[in-house]
């Protein structure tokens, strides 16, 4: 099984502005981008790890920028990459990735990870327990949030973390039979199994390296083996900032890797400039 090289493109809402923003969703949708991005957080992101945080700076919520986008596009998929599994119950989060299906007519990539800033889970007191915990909350998230996504008309789960009672989900979402599942991380005896048992995309950022990503991916494979899933069946993605004057030069050794969804991070500064520039080498991008 063979995948088609697919660009998106992924600014920020941090330290920006909506109208920022929508002018450079528009930008990308007309430019022919396939996918467009925005972040999950609740404090700026270089600050979500540290106990005690810079200056606050101005910070818009993900999900909400979804919805807004769906309306300002015609063509490109979009997602948040990624969700914070800590930050709502998956119940709760089902809903609202469902609206967003809906209000996008189908075009949803539904990404997401187990959260991790310290900063932005203390300010309100959320849970942030050790990573192996969280990984096994957001694999019981993933089988509520498919189970409610399912045909059946009553979801029951109960597990460590989370409890459904005969609950409806309606309506279900736009894309048939779901939307897919992006997840990202590293984590060799945890993480990538996750990915085998759950995902359609796995993502991985560009700090890596195109020789470990190709390393990890021959993991999942193995992972993928052993959970009884054909590894093709898993697209491979990669985050990473290139030079706006030469993307093929950041990104043709991922793809050589056998990555073929590909999203570029813009700087805030210039995101019109940077967008232009990259639009123009699309083409020869894909080929």
């Amino acid at each position: 099984m063979s995948h088609p090289i697919r660009i998106g493109a992924k600014l920020v809402p941090q330290g920006t502005s909506i109208a920022a923003l929508r002018a450079f969703w528009r930008l990308a949708d007309e430019s022919g981008f396939d996918h467009l991005w925005v972040y999950d957080h609740l404090a700026g992101a270089g600050n979500a790890a540290i106990a005690t945080p810079e200056p606050a700076i101005d910070v818009f919520d993900g999900w909400t920028l979804l919805a807004t986008m769906a309306s300002e596009t015609r063509h490109a998929r979009l997602g948040c990459m990624v969700t914070a599994n800590s930050f709502r119950h998956p119940g709760i989060l089902a809903k609202i990735a469902t609206t967003v299906d809906h209000l996008s007519h189908g075009r949803l990539e539904f990404g997401i990870g187990t959260g991790w800033g310290e900063y932005e889970h203390t300010m309100f007191a959320l849970p942030l327990e050790p990573p192996r915990e969280r990984i096994e909350k957001l694999d019981e998230a993933l089988r509520v949030i498919t189970a409610l996504w399912s045909p059946e008309v009553y979801s029951t789960f109960h597990g460590n973390h989370y409890h459904l009672t005969a609950a409806v989900h309606s309506p279900k979402p736009f894309q048939q039979p779901r939307p897919p599942i992006w997840l990202g991380g590293t984590g060799e005896k945890r993480m990538l199994k996750l990915v085998a048992e759950h995902a359609d995309v796995w993502n991985i950022v560009d700090k890596a390296g195109p020789q470990e990503g190709a390393r990890l991916s021959g993991v999942l494979d193995r992972w993928c083996a052993d959970v009884g899933r054909d590894p093709h069946q898993i697209r491979r993605s990669v985050q990473l900032k290139p030079d706006p004057k030469r993307v093929a030069a950041s990104i043709t050794p991922w793809l050589e890797s056998g990555f073929t969804e590909i999203i570029l991070f813009i700087a805030p500064d210039q995101p019109l400039t940077d967008l232009e520039q990259i639009a123009e080498q699309l083409p020869a991008l894909r080929s």
